[in-house]
């Protein structure tokens, strides 16, 4: 399984998933996402890893969100639908994956980033660290009913509605504060203090490990509404003609003003 877009290893028992695509950011390219997909079904049957910790290269960011680029083709409400089932799809598969999960956070992780993120089991942050889905400012789409239980879960309500109504980032200590992060460590520290962390897995009960896991994922499924409850909304932002301006803005360096059509 061979992506370099995607690096992958296995040290010692911890598997480490890279995102390698620096000069967009780690931006998510459908065949990144294919990738980190083929990984997690490897990965649930390889009995010689009990841990595997996500980051991106470069310092600069984990994931800036889905490669814009890959936008400017949609016309019509499959390709919307298809888009955020195929995201709900591969973050569901990370979050369900059978083993501990740590997402080690360096700079932007936004977007697609922060979904990922947020079902990691354990995330840890350097200083530098954006977190957000400032779709209100950038796109104008919005996210999967599911995806916004996961950041209600994660974060709160009130947060929630700054993060995808004002388009908030959550600084390093913002996300300490409000219990997204684990802890914040030094960039110099932070690769072989997650390491370390990954490390105690291999000393912990499997089989408590997974079943603690699988219950706490057990309990948030029971209080998700149904996939297709925010269909209609996917549809409205991603047919809009605010959403096309906004991908043409970034393709072609286009301006446009927001009209709510």
């Amino acid at each position: 399984m061979h992506n370099d877009s995607l690096l992958f290893e296995v040290q010692d028992g911890v598997a480490w998933l890279g995102f390698n695509r620096p000069q967009s950011r780690n931006a998510m390219t459908w065949e990144m996402y294919d990738a980190l997909e083929a990984h997690c079904d490897q990965l649930a049957t390889d009995d010689q890893v009990y841990a595997v910790v996500l980051h991106g290269v470069g310092g600069e960011a984990f994931v800036a969100g889905t490669d814009i680029t890959q936008f400017a083709h949609f016309s019509k409400p499959e390709d919307a639908i298809g888009y955020e089932r195929r995201i709900d799809r591969v973050v569901g598969k990370l979050e369900a994956l059978n083993k501990p999960t740590i997402a080690l956070l360096e700079g932007f992780c936004v977007g697609g980033g922060a979904a990922l993120a947020m079902v990691c089991d354990f995330r840890y942050c350097t200083p530098s660290l954006q977190f957000g889905v400032p779709i209100a400012k950038t796109l104008g789409n919005c996210l999967s009913i599911t995806n916004v239980s996961r950041l209600v879960d994660m974060v709160g309500i009130a947060r929630t509605k700054e993060v995808l109504m004002m388009g908030k980032l959550f600084s390093a200590d913002e996300a300490s504060h409000a219990g997204l992060v684990n802890a914040v460590i030094e960039p110099v520290q932070i690769r072989e203090r997650v390491a370390d962390i990954a490390a105690q897995f291999a000393r912990r009960a499997p089989l408590t490990v997974q079943a603690s896991k699988a219950l706490v994922g057990r309990v948030q499924e029971q209080r998700r509404a149904a996939h297709d409850a925010g269909d209609d909304w996917v549809i409205a932002c991603y047919m809009s003609d605010d959403f096309k301006a906004a991908v043409n803005k970034f393709v072609n360096k286009t301006p446009f003003e927001w009209t709510g059509h």
